[in-house]
């Protein structure tokens, strides 16, 4: 960890704790497209960028203006519910001012569509602490294409095995360790246990609370 020279931050379920309203707003749009899943199902398999999720699972049923408005229609939903309940994830700011006071480097490298980023940057006015901000529409691959990490490294000026990432996603997971980047998992949406394959993590944390530079 003495190497680390940058930072990256996942958003969704890392920054903010929202992985459950995505999943919720998910089961319902698919259910009003006919595919009925639990909850548990939209868990495992509802992951990525959101054109690439509606065509595996529904191959070419929908044309690519169709999935881009499906995607469309679902994250204004999510926007409009979790608007009230939008925060960081406790200890994050004091993390962040520290970081930025410090002169690290931060980035985001985030699956969801722009208007999500905004969304979270300007809502809770953080935006001026990321050097740079990826998301699902600055790369061709999702995750856990490793190109979102590799992307964001480079706009620190860092290599990816530079850069320290938070994540909160086996998909995640297996983004950082496919770009070679030291990882920290916070468990707002996984437990530990599903990451038993990955030796790249550094550690798990529940909540930012307590985690330091010295820390890092």
């Amino acid at each position: 960890m003495e190497k680390i020279k940058g930072v990256i931050f996942d958003m969704d379920g890392t920054m903010v704790d929202n992985m459950m309203v995505h999943h919720r707003i998910w089961q319902r749009k698919l259910s009003e497209l006919g595919l009925e899943m639990t909850i548990d199902e939209v868990k495992e398999n509802i992951h990525g960028v959101n054109t690439e999720i509606l065509e595996r699972l529904f191959g070419d049923r929908f044309t690519p203006e169709d999935r881009i408005r499906i995607s469309w229609e679902k994250e204004a939903d999510y926007r409009e519910f979790f608007k009230p309940q939008l925060k960081l994830v406790d200890g994050l700011p004091g993390l962040l001012e520290e970081l930025h006071s410090a002169g690290i480097p931060m980035g985001i490298g985030t699956a969801a569509p722009p208007e999500n980023a905004d969304f979270v940057l300007d809502t809770l006015q953080i935006r001026h602490y990321f050097k740079t901000v990826l998301h699902a529409a600055d790369v061709q691959k999702g995750k856990p294409d490793p190109e979102i990490y590799e992307k964001a490294a480079a706009g620190l000026g860092l290599s990816p095995s530079d850069c320290l990432v938070f994540e909160d996603s086996v998909t995640g997971a297996e983004t950082t360790k496919n770009a070679g980047c030291p990882t920290i998992i916070v468990t707002t949406t996984h437990p530990e246990e599903e990451f038993g394959r990955f030796t790249h993590i550094q550690r798990f944390i529940s909540n930012f609370n307590g985690i330091s530079l010295h820390d890092l």
